[in-house]
């Protein structure tokens, strides 16, 4: 696995509850600016339109030795899942106020770019804090037991 990029904002806005791998229909000059490590998920999520998963608000960079024919950096992008998963997944959107996010994108072991995106739902501010509060005295007791 080669990592392209991440989205570390989604752990800390969301509760993540089960996560999906999902394939990238991409264009040649998109696959080329991944290959370079220009891509952003800051912002993205998925979304199911006419029984379809569309990934919306990803960046990905124009190709830096493209031409005229170079890719839209915002556009959306196809994603590549089982109808009976998307089925699924829209279910669980509809009913239950769940979210697809973008967790990241990567190369899998045959070179193809992959998604891993999250069935997730919103944290509240006191969720949040909490939160931040469980890691600062996770980290606390890391320390204390090094210095024993």
């Amino acid at each position: 696995m080669k990592p392209i990029c991440t989205n570390r904002k989604v752990y800390h806005e969301y509760h993540i509850e089960e996560t999906f791998e999902a394939g990238l229909v991409l264009t040649g000059t998109e696959v080329k600016s991944l290959r370079e490590g220009k891509a952003n998920l800051k912002d993205s999520y998925a979304k199911i339109k006419d029984g379809e998963l569309f990934l919306v608000n990803a960046h990905i960079s124009p190709y830096s030795c493209g031409n005229i024919y170079n890719h839209e950096p915002k556009r959306d992008r196809k994603l590549l899942m089982h109808k009976r998963e998307i089925n699924r997944l829209f279910g669980k959107v509809r009913e239950r106020g769940y979210t697809l996010v973008a967790l990241s994108m990567y190369f899998d072991k045959r070179n193809r770019a992959k998604m891993q995106i999250a069935l997730a739902k919103g944290k509240t501010l006191y969720d949040k804090r909490e939160s931040i509060k469980r890691k600062d005295e996770k980290r606390l007791t890391e320390r204390e037991m090094r210095f024993r």
